[in-house]
């Protein structure tokens, strides 16, 4: 998997694919909101063993049911391909927890 960091054309058609994900301040950005607390914390948790397979460690924020996520790759000072494969993965989670 690719460090390198998009272009804007290339990020554009990535995100084509991720139509609740943005770029806010440079990064690839979500917030989901889960039913109550057990549901954005069974996200993390089961999101837990894919992140540490991909070695690739998002910003995340959690209150309640509301789980904010922020996506870049340090080493390459942007969004990569790795940041769009962690967006898929977990956009594949959540929907079974939304």
């Amino acid at each position: 998997m690719s460090h390198e960091k998009y272009s804007e054309q290339a990020l554009a058609d990535a995100l084509a694919s991720l139509p609740d994900w943005s770029v806010e301040a440079g990064k690839l950005h979500r917030e989901y909101k889960f039913v109550d607390f057990a549901y954005a914390f069974a996200f993390m948790a089961g999101a837990a063993t894919m992140i540490e397979k991909l070695d690739h460690h998002p910003e995340w924020f959690n209150v309640y049911s509301t789980v904010r996520i922020d996506l870049w790759t340090h080493t390459s000072g942007g969004i990569t391909p790795m940041d769009t494969k962690l967006a898929s993965q977990l956009e594949a989670l959540a929907q079974k927890l939304l």
